[in-house]
């Protein structure tokens, strides 16, 4: 009988090694995750910030053709009106 418990006690500690070392894994696999997730989620919020300043900065280039586009035509109507006079003129 006390090789049978001998053997039980032994085989008693191996399994409560294993137990530790599961949960040692469990509480690493876990820490590794949240690092995991967490790096996608700074990830995911720099392309954003990016994405944002991209945005800001196509906008600004929106707003400088834009006025570029207005300042371009005003000058046209002013040279169509020039001609105009001098044709009237010519006509006169």
């Amino acid at each position: 009988m006390a090789a049978h418990s001998g053997q039980g006690g032994r085989l008693d500690v191996a399994v409560a090694r294993l137990d530790r070392a599961m949960a040692l894994l469990d509480q690493r696999l876990a820490h590794r995750l949240a690092e995991a997730g967490a790096q996608v989620g700074g990830l995911f919020d720099q392309d954003r910030a990016q994405l944002a300043t991209e945005l800001d900065a196509a906008r600004a280039r929106q707003r400088e053709l834009e006025e570029a586009g207005a300042e371009a035509s005003a000058a046209l109507a002013r040279a169509a009106a020039e001609i105009r006079g001098y044709l009237e003129q010519d006509e006169a």
